[in-house]
Formats: C-alpha cells, sequence, structure tokens
C-alpha cells in the first residue's frame, strides 16, 4: 500500500530538513530521495513546501550553475537546524507511543 502524502507531509517536511542540514539539496534530488523511501512526491507539490519552510527562515536557497542551467539549492539554517532537533524529539515520542513493541517497550 502506497502512503498517504497528505497524512505523512510532516513526515517529509522533516526529512528535507534531516537531509538539507546534513548537505545541500535540490528539488530533483530530493523527489528521488523520498521516492526511495516510499514517498510519492509530485514537484508541483515539492516546490511549495520548500518554499514554504525557507519561508519560515528553516532553508536558505541560493543557485547554482550546473553547465548552462542554474539549480536552486537548499541548505538548513540555525532555525532549520534546531526546528529539526525539535522535530526528531517529537518524533521520537510519537513512536514510542504508536509503536511501543516495535521498539522493544
Amino acid at each position: 500500500m502506497a502512503m498517504d502524502t497528505k497524512l505523512c507531509s510532516g513526515l517529509i517536511r522533516i526529512h528535507v530538513l534531516h537531509r538539507a542540514a546534513a548537505a545541500p539539496v535540490f528539488g530533483l534530488g530530493m523527489i528521488e530521495e523520498l521516492a526511495r523511501h516510499g514517498y510519492r512526491i509530485s514537484p508541483g507539490s515539492l516546490y511549495p513546501m520548500l518554499h514554504g519552510l525557507e519561508k519560515k527562515g528553516y532553508l536558505l536557497s541560493t543557485e547554482e550553475r550546473r553547465g548552462k542551467s542554474l539549480r536552486k539549492v537548499y541548505r538548513a539554517t540555525a532555525l532549520g537546524k534546531k526546528a529539526l532537533a525539535s522535530a526528531k524529539r517529537g518524533v521520537r515520542e510519537l513512536l514510542r507511543e504508536i509503536m511501543p513493541e516495535e521498539l522493544g517497550r
């Protein structure tokens, strides 16, 4: 069964922040990365999400030249890394509640 992207949108945002905190990310690369984890997200959904995270101050974008084309690259800001740490605590707590058997509790 495919994951419900709307239901998992918060997890997708956390995943994007996680990747952007580790290394710069770009749209198509994130779509491919998310697909490897079972999330099917279209550019029409991902790009507004990236822009929203940037508007909140969690991501900062720059344009990088790749041959003749420009690519918008996103990096996590200090605020984004702080939000990610908080989100990880929330996810950990949620997982303890909804998956106690799988976590050995």
